[in-house]
């Protein structure tokens, strides 16, 4: 069945408003056509009916996360239990790895079917609507070179410009955008990290998306970046987990 047929027949099992399914939107919707394939159940459907609906699906994403191992993305038919396992197995097939990022709720029914080898609990923090107070920050400069958004920080190490600290965004879709924020271990607790990503915040929201900022429910210190910029905890937890099939 045609990628934009099976999308069509998805569309209603996410919310592209909600922060909450903001992910599994743009890896459903938006990720690269030749990197993505999306199964579905029911298993077969209908390529000549527009209006056919599927009931649950699987997003397998080839990412920069991992050049061997897909990111799968999924909407479950949670209420019938053996139809999830079989989309789950049908997604990836005895003794294939991969990660997957789903809904907490989830949790159970992957720990049946697959072995977990690593599992993060992610915390989805949003800006409220208006813009942010801003951070003036003279070394922050905006990368021209990238497609997506991107600042940055150089300072001088051993005599070359070594970006030290920088924001960019995971994915991005018309509404939403996830922000990913790097810095040097020994240029942290410096502000860099805030001045970064409070201007790729800015810039988001000025360009009409909404930021979304993803942090493990350990990493104390950047929980405390993004509430320092005015970002609220939306309450929604996501699992991000390293799985085996069985």
């Amino acid at each position: 069945m045609p990628l934009n047929n099976t999308r069509r027949a998805i569309r209603r099992l996410i919310d592209e408003n909600n922060p909450a399914d903001a992910m599994a939107a743009y890896y459903a919707f938006y990720h690269d056509d030749d990197r993505t394939s999306i199964i579905t159940d029911p298993e077969s459907l209908d390529p000549t009916n527009s209006t056919e609906k599927a009931k649950g699906y699987v997003a397998i994403s080839r990412t920069g996360i991992d050049l061997f191992r897909p990111l799968l993305t999924t909407r479950l038919p949670i209420e019938d239990l053996d139809a999830s396992s079989q989309l789950l197995k049908r997604a990836l097939p005895s003794g294939n790895e991969a990660f997957i990022v789903c809904p907490i709720q989830y949790d159970p029914l992957i720990r049946a079917i697959f072995e977990v080898k690593s599992e993060q609990k992610l915390e989805i923090y949003t800006m409220p609507h208006g813009l942010p107070e801003p951070i003036i920050n003279i070394f922050v400069t905006k990368d021209s070179n990238s497609e997506t958004p991107r600042f940055y920080i150089n300072q001088s190490v051993n005599g070359q410009n070594i970006v030290v600290s920088s924001a960019g965004v995971n994915w991005i879709t018309p509404k939403f955008a996830e922000i990913a924020v790097r810095t040097w271990s020994e240029y942290r607790r410096r502000g860099l990290a805030k001045s970064v990503v409070s201007a790729l915040t800015r810039h988001l929201i000025e360009n009409g998306r909404r930021p979304l900022y993803a942090v493990n429910e350990t990493n104390h210190p950047s929980i405390e970046l993004a509430r320092s910029l005015g970002y609220h905890d939306s309450g929604y937890r996501q699992l991000m987990l390293e799985i085996r099939a069985r």
